[in-house]
């Protein structure tokens, strides 16, 4: 409040009816300009009094929150709709603690979002006075810092390809043939054996034999389980040095709408088998977009697979694309379990899985090759509700118009090497 009010209070019975008019005039217009400046900041402020009734609160943080809206003078944690933060500001307020910075996840609009959640003492002439609360969305901030996150998880896995090739890809190649040559030596004697002992050769009717056919028929099933183990390592050692080294992607003009059709029809027979649903929704002005039909199949073909697992039982998988802008949304929504809260950070990241045979590596395979097309991709879900990835890629630029001075007709503009552009 400017010095002059409170002046001007203090001779209030001496002003005429001009003065007063003026000073409920400058009083409203300072009111009104807090006001405006509370309403234009891209954070929720709250402001409650000593016995925690909300007596203030700017337009976002009602558009945060959507409050309970009455005349009566209410507990700020009646006014709030959402029961978590509700509960959050009753407990804080009167126990008088401080809080920085507490996360909830609320819904806008039947949007999931992120909040943070401030509350400091309320301070004037060195007394409380009430308590102010600060409430910010960083839903994105926090969705930025997780890709961040997984761009600095892929830069250091990088750093470890060229030891794994060697230390991990070379043993089991040495090892896959020595257990061919130990196989081929093994068979050899077995032959030798019945040859010497033609009625003990195994009848294919019993499951297993005795004596040495026992110990030869143990032998194999043992050596199946080596090869298969074998092939699952270096299955794992392929994918890590497919998502640490350099892709040299093979980028095609290309009808993205006609790619994605002729995929569904390429996993059609899986997806019926699974008693999935499948909900095709295309936009059919969609512009060319460059893109490796191959990396780019593996990716979606590996988001369409987790999609079904998700579906045990069946349910419905959705495809959709659609242009916003310079950019293009490929979203891939499915009906099934969904995907628990704790883990929506890590999902993307190497080696993290749920699964049992899982190698932790398949989203972030798919995470790299959006990434290397120049797009970024996202992940809604709720546990039980379901999930929802959606890829973004960059509409290519074929290129650029100019509109010179004084002419009203665009013109084509083209870069010649070592020149300035010529119309």
């Amino acid at each position: 409040m400017r010095p002059i009010i409170p002046r001007a209070l203090q001779k209030f019975a001496k002003l005429t009816s001009e003065q007063i008019k003026d000073l409920l005039f400058s009083m409203f217009t300072d009111i009104d300009r807090l006001e405006t400046v509370l309403d234009s900041l891209a954070e929720g402020i709250l402001v409650c009094d000593s016995e925690c009734n909300l007596i203030l609160a700017n337009k976002y943080a009602d558009r945060l929150l959507s409050f309970f809206h009455t005349e009566e003078t209410v507990k700020i944690w009646n006014a709030v709709r959402d029961e978590k933060i509700s509960e959050f500001l009753e407990q804080v307020l009167l126990s008088g603690d401080q809080v920085r910075e507490q996360e909830f996840e609320t819904e806008h609009k039947g949007i999931a979002r992120l909040l943070s959640v401030s509350i400091f003492p309320l301070v004037k002439d060195y007394q409380v006075k009430g308590s102010l609360i600060r409430m910010d969305d960083v839903t994105e901030k926090r969705k930025k810092e997780s890709r961040l996150r997984r761009i600095e998880n892929l830069a250091s896995l990088t750093t470890l390809a060229a030891g794994v090739a060697h230390e991990i890809k070379n043993p089991l190649g040495s090892i896959s043939i020595h257990i061919q040559l130990l196989q081929k030596a093994f068979a050899k004697n077995e032959e030798l054996y019945y040859s010497s002992h033609p009625e003990d050769r195994p009848d294919p009717n019993f499951s297993e034999g005795k004596g040495p056919v026992g110990y030869f028929e143990k032998f194999h099933r043992y050596i199946d389980i080596v090869n298969e183990e074998i092939d699952r390592l270096n299955h794992i050692v392929v994918d890590f040095l497919f998502a640490v080294k350099p892709m040299d992607l093979n980028l095609r003009e290309g009808n993205f709408n006609a790619f994605i059709r002729e995929l569904l029809d390429f996993v059609g027979y899986e997806l019926e088998n699974a008693h999935v649903t499948t909900v095709v929704e295309l936009d059919e002005n969609l512009p060319p977009l460059d893109f490796d039909e191959r990396v780019m199949k593996q990716a979606l073909l590996n988001l369409i697979q987790n999609s079904v697992a998700a579906m045990n039982g069946g349910g419905t998988l959705t495809v959709k694309t659609e242009q916003k802008g310079g950019e293009v949304l490929v979203s891939i929504c499915d009906t099934g379990s969904g995907i628990p809260e704790e883990n929506m950070s890590k999902i993307f990241e190497p080696y993290f899985t749920t699964k049992e045979q899982g190698s932790g590596l398949g989203l972030t395979l798919v995470f790299k090759i959006i990434r290397e097309h120049q797009g970024e991709i996202t992940v809604d879900s709720r546990e039980g509700k379901g999930a929802r990835f959606t890829i973004t890629l960059p509409v290519p630029q074929r290129e650029k118009r100019l509109l010179p001075a004084g002419e009203t007709e665009y013109c084509t503009v083209r870069a010649l090497p070592g020149r300035g552009a010529v119309p």
